[in-house]
């Protein structure tokens, strides 16, 4: 009877977490509204309604700076609640009602109140899906779930970009609010179909005692912020994030505000387009790098991420044409769509055992945020000053110096965490 039981508690806990593994899959699909609200068609929304580029930058980087500023503490507060699933909800909804503020009213303060509230949304959201992933399939595991995630999240922002596109054509700018809305309601389904008994909320903030059995619970105590600042490698990484997304962060909103603004191309086709080829890239990015970090490690992975933008600044600064978007776009499908993977795995990897991985997710995401936040204030300014062409090889020169610290201090940055993160990937 005993072996029994113990068989029967084994293939409920298998299925449960096939379940779960199922549902984060879907949720990472539907949740691309929920993490930036309408995103790139913010920027030529506001465009229509008499915006110019300097205040339209200067708004994204509300947003940014208040998602920034609370990273950490969302990243603290998932590590310690186990009501994860609830964040998902609670975030999903307040973005949706964000995003319908803009369809009422277009003033600045309502702007940028939609701006910073989405904002703080997604601040939550990202640490709360990294923690249920690492609570389902373990760090052991985490690598192989975490591609699929960020494959299936690429591809719902693909589909969603292109839904968006031929809707705002067909019906005007307001439909891909809705569109948006309904996606948010998906994303809640979906987290509400992941079992809350197949999350371990100790291994969900990387503390794990060894190998765990399908029931058993992992446990061992959390250690102090301080090991945050004591982890040379991650405080590089955040470093070399940071200075990549100061250039990449307003590439997007910019190539189409240059692209709509010079006539060349339909308002909300063509933003779609931008989005749709660079979410179609990063699937095959996210897959490469699962399978690239696997076999070789993230440092190779992230070098070749940040080594896209110098490329990419220069392509959009010499072509600002219709048919540009498929290389510019392309690159940033290659460059985020490989640290999509590999960022959240090394970040897990680095902080294995410590109690503190989402903190520490939200921490690289913070000074990741800095760097993005800024990014659209200043591509702005420098595009009303000085041109689109400039502001794109300015902004794609700022990888320069995320080079540079990877490839300075390669030696300290390779040897981290490699085959301590090769789990199986099939």
């Amino acid at each position: 009877m005993a072996t029994q039981a113990l068989t029967g508690s084994s293939a409920t806990g298998s299925n449960d977490r096939k379940r779960a593994t199922t549902a984060l899959q879907a949720l990472n699909f539907f949740m691309a509204d929920m993490q930036a609200g309408i995103g790139p068609f913010l920027g030529v929304f506001l465009q229509q309604r008499g915006w110019t580029s300097g205040p339209i930058g200067t708004v994204m980087s509300a947003g940014g700076v208040a998602g920034m500023i609370m990273t950490v503490p969302a990243g603290a507060f998932i590590d310690h609640t186990e009501k994860k699933r609830l964040v998902v909800i609670v975030t999903g909804i307040c973005t949706v009602m964000a995003s319908f503020l803009i369809l009422l009213s277009q003033s600045g303060w309502v702007v940028t109140v939609s701006q910073v509230a989405t904002a703080i949304a997604g601040a939550a959201i990202g640490p709360a899906v990294t923690g249920m992933t690492l609570g389902v399939v373990r760090q052991r595991g985490f690598n192989a779930q975490n591609g699929r995630n960020q494959a299936w999240n690429h591809a719902g922002n693909m589909i969603g970009a292109g839904l968006s596109g031929f809707l705002g054509w067909k019906f005007g700018m307001p439909a891909i609010f809705y569109l948006a809305a309904a996606f948010g309601v998906l994303a809640i389904i979906s987290v509400l179909m992941i079992p809350e008994r197949a999350i371990d909320h100790q291994a969900a903030r990387g503390l794990e005692n060894g190998e765990d059995d399908d029931d058993g619970k992992s446990g061992g105590q959390a250690e102090g912020f301080k090991t945050l600042l004591a982890n040379k490698p991650m405080l590089i990484l955040a470093a070399a994030l940071a200075c990549f997304h100061l250039g990449n962060g307003a590439m997007l909103p910019l190539y189409s505000l240059a692209v709509v603004g010079a006539g060349k191309g339909n308002a909300a086709l063509f933003t779609a387009t931008t989005v749709v080829v660079a979410q179609a890239v990063m699937i095959v990015a996210a897959l490469v790098a699962m399978k690239m970090s696997a076999g070789r490690g993230y440092w190779l992975v992230l070098l070749i991420s940040f080594a896209a933008l110098p490329l990419r600044g220069f392509l959009a600064g010499t072509f600002i044409e219709h048919w540009g978007v498929w290389p510019v776009q392309a690159l940033d499908g290659i460059g985020a769509g490989l640290q999509s993977v590999a960022v959240p795995g090394l970040v897990a990897c680095l902080l294995d055992g410590t109690g503190r991985v989402n903190v520490g997710q939200g921490a690289v995401m913070t000074i990741q945020g800095l760097g993005a936040s800024l990014s659209p204030a200043i591509g702005g300014w420098i595009a009303q000053a000085l041109g689109y062409h400039a502001a794109f090889l300015i902004l794609g020169s700022f990888a320069l110096a995320s080079l540079g610290l990877w490839i300075g201090f390669a030696g300290l940055l390779r040897p981290a965490c490699e085959g301590k993160h090769r789990e199986t990937t099939a």
